[in-house]
C-alpha cells in the first residue's frame, strides 16, 4: 500500500508540473511584446515656395454715387399742366421735363406790362411839364419854387417806372419758372407728379436728375491705413479697382479724388471718393460695389499658395515636406494675400516645398508621399510643379 501510494502522488506532481509548465510558457509567449507596423505614409500636394512681388491690397465695399444730383423743385406755386420726360430717360442740360399752367403768369406779366406803359406815359407828362415850366420861368411867369415842384413829380414818376420795369422782369421769371428743364445732362428718375397735381413753391418734388457718367464711389477706410493712403496721394494719384459683387470677371478702374478732414469718431473710419468713367453707364447711383486699392508692393517676397495656409490656435502655420519625405510643422507669419498667393514673412524659404491639400491628416514628423492633382478621375505619378507667383 505504502508503494502504491508514493507512486500515486509522485505521478500527480508530475502531471501538476507539466501543466504548470504549460500554463507558464504559454502565459510567457502571450506577454511578449508585438512589433507594430509602421503607418502608411499620407498622401498630399504640394507646391514649392517661390519669390515674387506682390502689392499689399486694401479691400472694403462701397457704394455708387452720382456725380451730379439734384431732386427738382418748382420756384413757383402752381399746378402741372404737363410732364414731357419718360421714367429713366436720358436727358440733355435744357431740355423740358415739366410744364406747369402758364396762364396765371401771363396774366401777371400783362398786368405789369401794363402798369409798365400807364407810368412811363405819366413821365413822359411830367417831363413835358417840366420843360414847360422852364420856358415860362425864363419870361418871369412862374417862380423857381414851381419849376421844383414839377421836377420832384418827374422824378417820382421815372421811380415808379423803374419799379414797374422790376415787375415786368419779375413777371417773366415766373413765367419761365412755370417750365422746369434739366440743369444737366444725365438719367432722369421715376414721375413724382403728374398733370393736374398741384406743385407748392420749393416743396413738392417733381423729378430726380442724376449725372452718371462719370460716377463717384464712396468708401470708408479704417483710420490706421492714413498715412499710407496720404502718401500715396501725395505721390500721385491712386487707381482704384472696382468690382461688382459675385462677378469677379469684370473690372472697373478708377482714381482716388477726395479724402475727408477728419475721421468719424463713432466707426474709426475716414471716407474716401473716388472717380469712374463708367462708360457705357453699367454701374449706376446706389449701387454696392467692391473696392481694393494697392498700399504698397512688396519686392522679393516668398510666396506659397494661399491654401497652404493653416489657422490653429496660436496663429498661422502650414507644413513643409523635408528632405526625407517627412512633414514639418512651421509657425509663419503671413504678410498680404493676392490673387491665391500668400507672402511668407517668416518661417518659410523660398524653394522649400508645402503642403497645400491634405494638411488634415498630418502631424508632426509624419511620413508623407506628394501627389498631384486628380486629372479626370486618376492620380498622375509625377511631382507636383511649383506655384507661379501672381502677378500684382
Amino acid at each position: 500500500m505504502n508503494g502504491r501510494k508514493k507512486t500515486l502522488i509522485f505521478g500527480c506532481v508530475a502531471i501538476a508540473l507539466v501543466i504548470g509548465g504549460y500554463w507558464y510558457w504559454s502565459g510567457s509567449r502571450g506577454d511578449s511584446p508585438q512589433v507594430k507596423k509602421a503607418p502608411p505614409p499620407v498622401p498630399v500636394i504640394a507646391a514649392k515656395a517661390v519669390t515674387g512681388d506682390i502689392p499689399v491690397l486694401l479691400e472694403v465695399v462701397g457704394r455708387a454715387e452720382a456725380y451730379e444730383s439734384v431732386s427738382l423743385k418748382s420756384r413757383v406755386d402752381g399746378q402741372v399742366q404737363s410732364v414731357a420726360f419718360t421714367e429713366g430717360q436720358h436727358v440733355k442740360q435744357g431740355d423740358v421735363l415739366i410744364r406747369l399752367d402758364p396762364n396765371d403768369f401771363n396774366a401777371k406779366l400783362a398786368q405789369a406790362e401794363a402798369n409798365l406803359k400807364r407810368d412811363e406815359a405819366q413821365l413822359a407828362k411830367s417831363h413835358a411839364d417840366v420843360q414847360r415850366y422852364i420856358s415860362l420861368k425864363e419870361r418871369g411867369f412862374v417862380s423857381e419854387e414851381k419849376i421844383n415842384e414839377f421836377r420832384t413829380a418827374e422824378a417820382a414818376a421815372a421811380a415808379t417806372v423803374k419799379a414797374d420795369q422790376a415787375a415786368v422782369e419779375l413777371a417773366r421769371l415766373q413765367l419761365s419758372y412755370a417750365t422746369i428743364r434739366a440743369p444737366f445732362s444725365g438719367v432722369v428718375g421715376a414721375r413724382l407728379v403728374f398733370p393736374g397735381s398741384a406743385v407748392k413753391i420749393n416743396d413738392t418734388v417733381l423729378a430726380v436728375v442724376n449725372r452718371i457718367q462719370p460716377l463717384y464711389v464712396t468708401f470708408a477706410v479704417p483710420e490706421k491705413h492714413l498715412s499710407r493712403l496720404r502718401q500715396s496721394m501725395a505721390d500721385g494719384t491712386m487707381p482704384v479697382t472696382v468690382r461688382i459683387p459675385g462677378n469677379k470677371e469684370q473690372e472697373f478702374e478708377g482714381k482716388v479724388r477726395f479724402i475727408d478732414n477728419a475721421v468719424d469718431a463713432a466707426t474709426g473710419t475716414i471716407q474716401m471718393k473716388a472717380l469712374l468713367d463708367n462708360k457705357g453707364e453699367k454701374l449706376t447711383a446706389g449701387q454696392f460695389l467692391n473696392i481694393s486699392m494697392t498700399l504698397e508692393k512688396l519686392s522679393n517676397s516668398v510666396l506659397v499658395p494661399a491654401e497652404a495656409v493653416q489657422q490653429g490656435a496660436d496663429g498661422n502655420f502650414l507644413y513643409v515636406v523635408k528632405a526625407d519625405n517627412t512633414a514639418e510643422l512651421r509657425k509663419i507669419a503671413v504678410q498680404t494675400v493676392h490673387r491665391g498667393m500668400a507672402a511668407i514673412a517668416s518661417g518659410v524659404a523660398a524653394d522649400e516645398t508645402v503642403v497645400t491639400d491634405g494638411q488634415l491628416r498630418l502631424t508632426q514628423g509624419a511620413s508623407v508621399v506628394v501627389k498631384t492633382p486628380q486629372a479626370k478621375g486618376e492620380a498622375a505619378k509625377a511631382p507636383a510643379a511649383p506655384a507661379a507667383p501672381a502677378k500684382p
